[in-house]
């Protein structure tokens, strides 16, 4: 890309491992599952990014998990996006620290109210605490404060440490400061691009200042930097046609490859994923084909072309740190630890990955899937493409290959074998394990539809749906269940709207056309609450000027689901139920 202005991961880039057949799922949560556990997506329940399909199981083993066993701090800064309630928020999955949004983006309906990414509300470890400055240099900042932190500890108190920065940018909406967006502007074909340029511009700024305070304490030397993706470009190409294919010009980059993030061609889950290893991280393990070069500033960089899968990062982070793996823990990938190493890894040419797009409430067979192997790549089970002949899929030729769609369509049969075992099991949000408050939102309600206001700009508008949510009473006992119409932070009435700004968003850095999802809000007209439960069936009038509904129910332990809504009188006597 001619056009995009990152010096700083190119020099990165230069000085890394690059693993150029990189794939990963084709959007955030599912491949963020991936990374932290080294299974397939939909195996650990997250297939999906909303609707309850964004949850990782509770007994999958993370990295951080790992790591921390083996003895490092951990962190974690930016979008997590497996779960906003207990027991799995990000410190309840092996992060001492952790600081990041709600959902999968700023704004979505788990987050603060009013975040727009400049001046926002974090959790903090579960705790709402208030950022000044935009939200890839908040987390970057957070993340630099963190490593300066384990580097000032007395000698006999240091650790290594494991710190995951994971940018909400480049994400819709494209909030950004108008000095990285006129970089672009004039350039880019759209004004989102523009925004999405300048997004990544401001990380790459980012990454520099990171490996700068890194040299200067010292640490360089002695730390894995690793650079990577999540999906395929999610605002960066526009123009496709129905086929998925771009025509590329001026900051309308895609690498010559068809579709973008959420398709199952490569465009889609391609990426990324260079790794940084200085060889004094590597010890006695460094193989004499390693690249020669012994610090960061003069390292050689080189290309990896076999074909590797985010199900293999954990695997590989594990072998390069030399952490504790027990016997019974078990990974759907494998470590690149002897290609980093230098070592030729025949495994790597010999194997099929596949991922896919599952954006519904259960999986379905074949659905928008890819089946990779060595150059190949079978397209739905019925479509054959040779990427190193055809990059941009064009030529369909699983007609001339009936023997090859065959092999592939078999892996395809092991893989769902394997990833397939749970997928009737709803991941539930656990209660009683504590007395803290669990707080649950719309974005996380189960319907066969996968309809849910997953933003906040869903909620003001009044958005309809109705669904479940998965849970677990972990305590019988008596349990009070309140249902909202706005969150508790704003004090709003349950029938009350809202007129006018009440975020104070930034109208110099956001687009007036996305003004909807930061002020204004529909009052409903609510007349009674409903909730169900373990075999309860209960409602309640509502009380004129109330912000809430409070029902006292007595739970048996075990898992079960709640079914929740707002009624209220639409004209001859219908009614609607409004989840809250």
């Amino acid at each position: 890309n001619k056009h995009i202005q990152t010096p700083n991961i190119d020099r990165l880039y230069g000085e890394s491992v690059r693993f150029v057949d990189y794939h990963v799922g084709t959007t955030c949560a599912p491949t963020r599952s991936g990374l932290l556990t080294g299974h397939f997506a939909n195996s650990t329940g997250v297939w999906h990014t909303i609707g309850g399909r964004s949850l990782l199981r509770e007994d999958e083993w993370t990295l951080p998990q790992a790591l921390r066993e083996s003895g490092y701090a951990t962190a974690h800064f930016g979008k997590w996006h497996l779960g906003d309630a207990a027991p799995l928020r990000p410190f309840e999955r092996g992060f001492d620290l952790s600081i990041y949004h709600g959902g999968g983006g700023i704004g979505q309906t788990p987050d603060n109210w009013g975040n727009d990414y400049f001046d926002d509300t974090y959790f903090c470890n579960g705790k709402p605490v208030l950022k000044k400055g935009y939200c890839t240099d908040v987390f970057f900042s957070e993340a630099i404060k963190f490593i300066e932190q384990q580097h000032d500890k007395k000698e006999n108190e240091r650790t290594p440490f494991f710190c995951y920065i994971a940018t909400n940018a480049p994400h819709f909406p494209f909030n950004v400061e108008n000095k990285y967006a006129d970089i672009y502007r004039g350039i880019a074909p759209t004004e989102n691009q523009a925004r999405f340029y300048g997004m990544v511009t401001n990380i790459d700024e980012n990454v520099g200042k990171l490996r700068t305070r890194l040299e200067e304490l010292h640490l360089s030397d002695n730390t894995i930097v690793v650079f990577m993706s999540d999906n395929g470009s999610g605002g960066g190409v526009s123009g496709l046609d129905k086929d998925g294919h771009v025509t590329e010009g001026p900051c309308n980059y895609n690498a010559g490859m068809r579709g973008c993030k959420g398709w199952e061609y490569e465009g889609g889950h391609r990426v990324p994923f260079i790794i940084h290893v200085p060889p004094a991280t590597l010890g006695e393990h460094l193989g004499t084909a390693m690249v020669r070069g012994a610090t960061c500033s003069d390292t050689v960089g080189r290309d990896v072309h076999d074909l590797v899968c985010y199900v293999d990062f954990m695997p590989t982070i594990l072998d390069l740190t030399n952490a504790k793996v027990p016997s019974s823990r078990r990974f759907h990938g494998i470590s690149l630890g002897p290609t980093i190493r230098g070592w030729e890894q025949v495994e790597l040419q010999e194997r099929a990955v596949v991922t896919d797009t599952q954006r519904i409430a259960r999986p379905v067979k074949w659905y928008h899937s890819c089946v990779m192997k060595q150059k190949w790549r079978l397209i739905n089970g019925i479509e054959l493409y040779n990427i190193e002949n055809d990059p941009g899929q064009r030529a369909d030729i699983a007609d001339e290959n009936p023997t090859l769609v065959s092999h592939l369509r078999d892996h395809y049969e092991k893989w769902w074998k394997l990833v397939s075992r749970q997928f009737n099991l709803d991941v539930p949000y656990a209660i009683g394990i504590s007395n803290e408050i669990v707080g649950l939102t719309a974005h996380d309600i189960r319907n066969e539809a996968g309809d849910v206001p997953w933003q906040q700009g869903h909620v003001r508008s009044g958005k309809v749906v109705s669904g479940y949510w998965a849970l677990d009473v972990r305590s019988a006992g008596d349990y009070k269940i309140e249902l909202r119409r706005w969150p508790q932070s704003t004090g709003y009435k349950l029938d009350e709207g809202i007129e006018g700004d009440d975020s104070g968003w930034r109208r110099d850095c956001i687009q007036s056309s996305n003004a909807s999802m930061y002020e204004g809000g529909v009052a409903m007209r609510l007349r009674w609450a409903h909730i169900e439960i373990a075999g309860l069936s209960l409602h309640a009038e509502i009380s004129p000027g109330s912000e809430s509904v409070i029902f006292d129910t007595s739970l048996p332990a075990g898992e079960t689901q709640l079914y929740a809504g707002f009624f209220d009188n639409i004209g001859g006597g219908m009614t609607q139920t409004i989840a809250p």
